[in-house]
């Protein structure tokens, strides 16, 4: 028994003995590895930080890093975080989730801040014999084939490339179970996009990703290839978005695999930058020539995508189309707002360009409707708004629907991490590393899609209903108060007053 003990007791001071040796040899190691960085910050000269303090210096890089999360989980309160705040994304996610959305106790919203959109409740709102579905809008009437929707509310522009496989194939599927369409973005019609069958609205970018030829330049022949395409519904050509108005699409090289390049017809693990704008564009009789072009081709509804910064143009394109005939208007302007997103974008243009859609939407509609084109030409609001109030004022304002990019990323799973453009995406969306893609998986992410779109109409419905209006469509202006001091609002139909136009079009399709 002695020797027993004697045994345990030599096993027990040679592991001792062996973990001291390693624990030395690591504490070596970190010396050694902390003196090479002590030198390294020493004499390098590129960060004054680091050569003033040595090793404890690079902690600031890591704080600033960490900065970012601790404040989105810890310090920022609900409703002050941006670009989306706690209280929009946790909307978003439960929506997504198919879970109680209701609250208790009371709004965590400031209602007294200038600016701030409540809406009028009637005193005999709409009982549930009173409803109707969502009512249908028809683009392109007078096309060959004219497009019918009843959704209010459909996916924005996401190529693939800016977002991964397994994304654009729960998108896909998800828009087909909730019947609502899925416009491509500007890097072509990707299997993916076609994986659910939904229905599709296929962007022309500055590049011409997918339609174009060797030059660069479009081609009509792979346009009629892409109009073949039952799913494909309309064309809609991208002069600028909000995040960077006046700057093409940005794809690092990272991001531009075999499959992307193809698609796109571009060099595979080059950075994919788009041209400013269309080369082939100078002006709005261009920019009208061209749209007629593509619809001539297509046979399929046609219309463009810009943020606004100025009116005039707009003023200059309905002149000529009351010269021209109502036939040569474009069937639908998407209005994105300054305040929009994207994977990549310069700071100056993502921070002061453009307008927001709160001031540009209204002014659109007014120009259109005071020449008489509209319901001919159909009016798209996107950007941010992800939330059933938000997409509430803008049909109220006259929009005819509604497109939304991060509200279905927030359905995807997205958590505003902020590394769209870096490849590292941590929930698999917008990143073409595999390690990270297998987190998100196509199949729940798409039932996961139709269930935000579907609380999206539901819960916009009921504040429709609150207002009197017996569907989401049937909201107007006077439905919607802006607050202008902390103890008044006025109705949005004062503030923009309806527009009689100056030269009615007779044969313009009613709505």
């Amino acid at each position: 028994m002695p020797d027993s003990n004697e045994s345990i007791l030599r096993t027990i001071e040679l592991i001792l003995s062996l973990a001291a040796g390693a624990f030395v040899f690591i504490l070596g190691c970190l010396l050694l590895f902390i003196c090479i960085i002590y030198v390294i910050d020493r004499t390098q000269k590129g960060h004054a930080i680091r050569r003033n303090y040595p090793v404890i210096g690079r902690f600031r890089y890591v704080f600033e890093r960490l900065g970012e999360y601790f404040r989105q989980y810890f310090f920022a309160a609900d409703r002050e975080e941006l670009p989306f705040n706690r209280a929009e994304r946790s909307w978003a996610y439960r929506a997504a989730k198919k879970v109680d959305t209701t609250l208790a106790f009371g709004s965590t919203r400031d209602l007294k801040p200038e600016g701030t959109i409540l809406f009028a409740n009637t005193m005999f709102p709409c009982l549930e014999e009173d409803t109707q579905p969502p009512s249908s809008i028809t683009f392109g009437a007078h096309c060959a084939n004219p497009y019918e929707s009843h959704s209010f509310f459909n996916i924005s522009a996401m190529s693939y490339g800016s977002l991964s496989k397994p994304a654009i194939t729960a998108l896909s599927n998800g828009a087909a179970k909730a019947n609502i369409w899925l416009n491509t973005g500007e890097g072509g019609l990707s299997p993916f996009h076609l994986d659910g069958g939904c229905d599709i609205i296929f962007q022309i970018g500055t590049a011409k990703y997918g339609v174009r030829n060797a030059q660069g330049k479009l081609c009509d022949t792979r346009l009629r290839h892409i109009a073949k395409h039952a799913e494909v519904k309309m064309f809609e050509l991208k002069i600028s978005q909000g995040a960077k108005p006046g700057k093409g699409g940005i794809l690092p090289a990272e991001k531009v695999t075999q499959e992307i390049a193809d698609i796109r017809s571009i060099p595979k693990g080059e950075d994919s930058i788009s041209p400013n704008r269309h080369p082939d564009i100078n002006n709005v009789e261009d920019l009208l020539s061209l749209i007629n072009h593509i619809r001539d081709v297509t046979g399929k509804p046609t219309g463009f995508k810009t943020v606004i910064g100025n009116f005039d143009w707009l003023e200059d394109m309905c002149q000529i189309i009351s010269e021209k005939g109502v036939d040569y208007a474009p069937d639908f302007i998407t209005v994105d707002s300054a305040d929009g997103g994207t994977g990549a974008a310069p700071q100056p243009l993502m921070d002061y360009v453009g307008l927001p859609i709160q001031e540009s939407l209204p002014k659109v509609i007014d120009i259109l409707d005071r020449h008489g084109l509209r319901p001919r030409m159909r009016v798209i609001a996107s950007g941010k708004l992800i939330t059933p109030s938000a997409v509430a004022w803008a049909l109220a304002v006259g929009a005819d629907a509604i497109n939304s990019a991060r509200g279905f990323m927030f359905a995807l799973g997205c958590i505003q991490a902020l590394q769209c453009n870096t490849n590292n995406c941590p929930t698999g969306i917008t990143t073409h590393r595999k390690d990270l893609q297998k987190g998100l998986d196509p199949t729940s992410k798409a039932e996961r899609v139709k269930n935000y779109a579907e609380r999206m109409q539901k819960e916009v419905s009921m504040i429709a209903h609150s207002c009197g209006a017996s569907e989401p469509r049937k909201l107007r202006r006077n439905h919607a108060l802006m607050v202008v001091d902390e103890n008044k609002t006025i109705p949005l139909s004062v503030i923009y007053p309806p527009q009689l136009p100056e030269k009615p079009h007779s044969d313009i399709n009613a709505t």
